[in-house]
C-alpha cells in the first residue's frame, strides 16, 4: 500500500473543467431565458401587482392558521379570490379607457375632417398667419403656403382614421392572445399569493452574492415598485381622472383622449399636465368665451397641476432618492426600449444600477456618496462644492 502514489490533479485540467462548466452554465442560462422570454411581460406585471396588493393579503390572512387542513383550504380560496380580483381591478379600467379613447379619437378625427371638407376656408386665415410667422422666423428661408399646410392636415387626418381602423382590427385579431395572457396572469398571481415566500427563496438562494446584498436588492426592488406606484403611477391616475371630470364638465370634445394625454404629460418635469389643459383653456377663450376659459384654466391649474405638487411628495417622502429629471428620462427611455413595460423597467433599471454600483464601491472600499444617504448628502452639499455635481439627490 505504501508504494501507491497519491493521485495528482493537473491544475490545467481543473482550469479547463471550470471553463467548460462555465460555458455549459451560460448556455443553459441563455436557453432558460429564451424559454421564459415570451412570458416576461406577464411575470413583470404579475410581480408588480403582487407587491402592491400583498400587504392587504397578509393583513387579511395574518390570523389564519395555515398548518391545519381548514386553513390550507381557506388559503387556496383566498389566493384564488385575490388573484382574480387583482387582475380584474386592472383589466376593467383598461378595457373601458381603450374603448372610450378609440371611439373618441375617431369622433374627433371625423369632426375635423368634416370641417375641413365642408368649410375649406375656415382655417385658412389662421394657417396663412402661421405660414407668415414661419417665413419671418426663418428669414424667408422656409416658405410654406396655407394651402399646403391645409392639404397636409387633411392627409394626416385621413391617415389617422386608417391607423385607428387598423389598430381596432389588430385588437380584434389579438383578443385571443390577450385572453390567454390574462389567464396566465391570474395563474401566476394565484401561486404568488399561495407560495410567494417559497418561490422567492428558491430563486434568491441560488444567486452567488452575499446574503446582505441580496436582502438589500430585494428591499430596494420592493421599495421602487411601491413608490413608483404611489408617487408616480397612482398620482398620474388621480390627475387623469380629475382632468377627465373637469373636461366633461366644461364640455371638452374627446375628454377621455385628453385625460389620457394628461396621464402621459404629468411625468414631464416642470410642465406636467399644463401641456394639455393650458391650450384647451386658451382655445375656449379664443372661441369667444373668456370667462368660461379663465375658469377652466384656474380649476385645471388647481385640481390637476397643483395636486401633483401636493400628493407626490406626500407619497414619496424622499423614498426614491433620484432626481425627477432622471426618473423622467428613465421612464421615456424605458418606454422607447420596452414599450409599455418601460414605465416600470426604466426606473427599476436605473435605481438598481445605482444600488449595485453602491455595493461594488463599498465592497472595494472606494469612497463615494451612497444613494441611500440623501439627507446626509444634502447636508454636506451646504458646505461642499463637490456634492452639487451629483445626479442623485
Amino acid at each position: 500500500m505504501s508504494d501507491i502514489l497519491p493521485l495528482k490533479i493537473n491544475p490545467n485540467s481543473k482550469t479547463i473543467q471550470n471553463t467548460v462548466f462555465g460555458i455549459i452554465l451560460i448556455a443553459l442560462f441563455l436557453l432558460v431565458c429564451k424559454l421564459f422570454a415570451p412570458f416576461f411581460t406577464i411575470w413583470l406585471w404579475s410581480i408588480f401587482l403582487f407587491i402592491i396588493i400583498n400587504p392587504l393579503y397578509k393583513h387579511i390572512t395574518k390570523n389564519i392558521d395555515f398548518s391545519k387542513r381548514k386553513g390550507k383550504f381557506l388559503k387556496n380560496i383566498l389566493a384564488g379570490v385575490f388573484s382574480l380580483g387583482t387582475a380584474l381591478i386592472v383589466l376593467v379600467p383598461i378595457i373601458f379607457v381603450i374603448s372610450q379613447v378609440t371611439r373618441q379619437i375617431m369622433e374627433l378625427v371625423n369632426i375635423l375632417r368634416k370641417t375641413f371638407h365642408e368649410n375649406p376656408t375656415i382655417f385658412y386665415e389662421v394657417l396663412e398667419r402661421f405660414s407668415e410667422f414661419i417665413s419671418e422666423l426663418s428669414a424667408n428661408q422656409v416658405n410654406i403656403s396655407a394651402g399646403d399646410i391645409q392639404q397636409h392636415l387633411i392627409l394626416i387626418l385621413n391617415n389617422g382614421i386608417n391607423s385607428i381602423l387598423n389598430f381596432s382590427k389588430n385588437i380584434a385579431l389579438d383578443i385571443s392572445t390577450f385572453v390567454i395572457s390574462f389567464v396566465f396572469m391570474v395563474f401566476c398571481l394565484f401561486f404568488f399569493y399561495l407560495d410567494g415566500a417559497y418561490l422567492s427563496r428558491l430563486v434568491l438562494n441560488n444567486f452567488p452574492i452575499k446574503e446582505e446584498y441580496i436582502t438589500k436588492l430585494v428591499k430596494k426592488f420592493k421599495d421602487i415598485i411601491k413608490n413608483l406606484f404611489l408617487g408616480y403611477i397612482m398620482v398620474a391616475c388621480v390627475q387623469a381622472v380629475l382632468a377627465y371630470i373637469i373636461f366633461v364638465i366644461f364640455g371638452i370634445k374627446g375628454a377621455m383622449v385628453f385625460a389620457c394625454l394628461t396621464f402621459i404629460c404629468v411625468f414631464i418635469p416642470m410642465f406636467g399636465g399644463a401641456i394639455i389643459w393650458m391650450p384647451l383653456g386658451i382655445s375656449i377663450i379664443l372661441s369667444g368665451e373668456p370667462v368660461r376659459g379663465i375658469l377652466f384654466l384656474v380649476i385645471s391649474g388647481v385640481f390637476i397641476s397643483l395636486l401633483d405638487n401636493f400628493f407626490r411628495p406626500l407619497f414619496l417622502q424622499d423614498r426614491i432618492q433620484l432626481h425627477p429629471l432622471i426618473i423622467f428620462f428613465a421612464i421615456m427611455g424605458g418606454v422607447n426600449s420596452y414599450g409599455f413595460n418601460g414605465i416600470i423597467l426604466g426606473p427599476i433599471a436605473v435605481i438598481l444600477f445605482l444600488t449595485v454600483l453602491d455595493m461594488f464601491l463599498t465592497e472595494h472600499h472606494i469612497d463615494h456618496v451612497s444613494i441611500d444617504n440623501k439627507k446626509s448628502g444634502a447636508d454636506d452639499a451646504k458646505t461642499s462644492d463637490t456634492a452639487d455635481t451629483g445626479l442623485v439627490q
